[in-house]
């Protein structure tokens, strides 16, 4: 089955960067961000492309940025049209912050080992999936290849600065408890999201994308149950196909079958959707 999907764009302007997802175009001061159909997993990005995956992706960006600017400003200065923005071009910061609410992925099994997490102690006695009894904080390194590595907040504070660092951290807790409010009262649990920041001309900017089902855990509240695997809103129709095959976790990525393909565009909309409370 053939599908519309934009795979690649090759615009008469210089390119700053070309990321798993994301095209990047440079225009001085400012950058030209198009957000493609690209999926990846398992940091490999896969031949197929998701039909509507990056304007479902980028409208629903742009709609958490209106939300959150009263907390922080942000990088966008206009919307060029629904999978393309046009942003400040700022110093990124190389830290991805990562917000968890919910005790999942990584982070349960390093408890489940009874490791600490970014060097904090949670209780004991909590399962899988469970909601923690605080967010909490634990940012990582931004790799351009390869695994992202945890830092602690003391590695936070040698690269950015004690001040920096406690504002970053006051800014994510503060957007992500908006943002779950928002959520819950449309029948969505925010598990977990990564969000960056940069600075413009010596303002810091929330920048990147933010509060997408490729930055974020998303579990539909009517299907949450502790101490089980949870249904997603982000690649787990792909994750599951790929575990389900021999393959390496290596390039070249086999190719999706029509079914993972149309479903996982089907959460994609549907994320964006009961997000947003708005026909994509």
């Amino acid at each position: 089955m053939a599908y519309d999907v934009l795979l690649e764009t090759n615009l008469p302007l210089p390119i700053f960067k070309k990321g798993k997802v994301r095209d990047i175009y440079d225009l001085d001061k400012r950058l030209l961000i198009v957000s493609t159909d690209r999926i990846s997993a398992f940091d490999v990005v896969l031949p197929n492309g998701v039909p509507h995956k990056g304007e479902a992706l980028n409208r629903l960006s742009v709609y958490w940025f209106n939300q959150t600017k009263n907390i922080i400003p942000n990088h966008i200065l206009d919307v060029v049209d629904p999978r393309i923005v046009l942003v400040k071009k700022t110093e990124p910061i190389k830290i991805e912050f990562v917000i968890r609410g919910y005790l999942y992925g990584s982070t349960w099994e390093r408890y489940r080992q009874g490791k600490p997490i970014s060097e904090m102690k949670l209780p004991p006695g909590l399962r899988k999936a469970e909601k923690l009894p605080e967010p909490i904080l634990t940012p990582t390194t931004k790799a351009e290849v390869g695994h992202d590595i945890e830092m602690t907040n003391d590695d936070v504070v040698k690269k950015i600065g004690k001040d920096v660092a406690g504002e970053i951290e006051e800014t994510c807790l503060r957007i992500y408890e908006k943002a779950s409010k928002r959520a819950e009262a449309n029948g969505i649990i925010v598990a977990d999201t990564k969000v960056e920041f940069g600075f413009y001309d010596e303002e810091l900017l929330l920048i990147d994308e933010l509060f997408t089902s490729d930055s974020s855990r998303f579990w539909p509240s009517e299907k949450y149950e502790i101490g089980k695997d949870q249904f997603s809103f982000d690649k787990q129709y792909v994750r599951d196909y790929l575990n389900s095959l021999d393959w390496n976790k290596q390039p070249p990525a086999p190719s999706l079958p029509d079914q993972v393909i149309l479903q996982t565009s089907k959460k994609y909309i549907e994320a964006y959707e009961r997000l947003t409370g708005r026909k994509f």
